[in-house]
């Protein structure tokens, strides 16, 4: 009878602890780990020890500023990309709605629309960002 009252107390203790641990990293911050060498120097990728540990530089990303949207140029983020929604990728912010920019490697100018934003990766040799996909949706 100790044991059984011991095991439902340590259920209920990790439930709660991953009710409220989901509630955080859904509401508040989030841990992401960075993959590829589209942030490099910033974030560096590390292999991995062994199968599905995190590899790489973690970030510990807030998500307080998403209500009201105070973003700045330079802030790194981190959004889903464009071709494939549930995968995260982690730019630089280089422009905001209104801005215009010229485009890298061109002398055309472009305008960010509203809802949108430029990204890049700090290592645009190995960086599939703005340059490729254009403004993308915050």
């Amino acid at each position: 009878m100790g044991s059984q009252n011991f095991l439902w107390q340590l259920t209920k203790r990790t439930v709660t602890g991953a009710l409220i641990g989901i509630t955080i990293s859904d509401r508040y911050v989030t841990v992401s780990s960075i993959r590829g060498s589209s942030m490099y120097p910033a974030f560096q990728t590390t292999p991995a020890t062994f199968p599905g540990s995190l590899k790489g530089d973690l970030v510990l990303a807030e998500r307080f500023c998403l209500e009201k949207y105070k973003f700045s140029l330079g802030d790194v983020i981190i959004f889903q990309g464009p071709d494939n929604h549930k995968r995260n990728l982690v730019k630089r912010l280089i422009a905001l709605p209104g801005q215009w920019i010229q485009i890298p490697e061109s002398s055309e100018m472009l305008k960010i629309p509203e809802g949108h934003c430029w990204v890049e990766g700090d290592n645009s040799a190995c960086s599939l960002d703005s340059r490729s996909f254009g403004p993308c949706v915050y």
